[in-house]
């Protein structure tokens, strides 16, 4: 079980003359690191290996995958939102999240759910509910996961990953970028810990973390 921090904030404000909390602060502060690590390794993979990530905008598979954040991240995510979407978006926002979690519950092998019979999952798209319009509707407060993943690899390598009847070769990741950012990611796992939450149980599946940290009444119980 995850014991919350109170930052003061209850799931129904929103607004922007909400404050930015100090978890918010802090991991707004840590993303340039971040993203300055990220652009020193392209460089480098650039000019000493010829490498060229195959990644481009317009480009969202990987926005499909499963992505795991951990809570000050989340948090961070929650304020933003609640700060910066206006209400017909974040209301759009948790329908898409609702509809991520029918489809995540109804997978076979998953605990049974009850799905609303006027929900129709059959041309539902599984991807993360930030994704608008093919963009990540809050890329300036992505997550490190998010921040951190390129391929060398075709684009279809990484639609495939989702498709149980791709033939395709698994996605090559650049895995000197992830090494790249550790050492950031570190910092927010210590930051969290001095919070007294253990890391590796802050870290759930974002669509997970968006419900629980907006309030939304399906989320999943902690």
């Amino acid at each position: 079980m995850i014991e919350k921090c109170n930052f003061g904030m209850t799931p129904n404000e929103s607004g922007a003359c909400i404050p930015i909390a100090p978890q918010e602060n802090f991991v707004s502060g840590v993303y340039p690191l971040v993203d300055a690590a990220v652009a020193c390794e392209l460089d480098r993979l650039r000019s000493e290996e010829g490498i060229i990530p195959s990644c481009q905008s317009g480009c969202n598979h990987c926005c499909r995958y499963h992505i795991v954040m951990n809570i000050a991240e989340a948090q961070a995510l929650a304020h933003f939102i609640r700060r910066e979407l206006s209400a017909e978006q974040i209301a759009d926002l948790r329908m898409r999240t609702h509809q991520w979690h029918e489809w995540d519950n109804s997978r076979p092998g998953r605990p049974a759910a009850i799905i609303a019979e006027q929900t129709d999952l059959s041309n539902y798209d599984p991807c993360c509910p930030l994704l608008v319009n093919g963009a990540c509707s809050v890329y300036p407060v992505r997550p490190v996961v998010c921040r951190a993943h390129y391929v060398s690899s075709h684009p279809r390598s990484c639609y495939g990953v989702n498709d149980p009847e791709s033939t395709e070769d698994a996605p090559v990741v650049l895995k000197s970028i992830v090494e790249a950012v550790s050492p950031f990611s570190r910092v927010i796992r210590d930051y969290i810990e001095d919070e007294g939450i253990h890391f590796s149980q802050s870290n759930m599946l974002l669509p997970q973390w968006l419900a629980i940290e907006m309030g939304w009444d399906f989320a999943i119980v902690l």
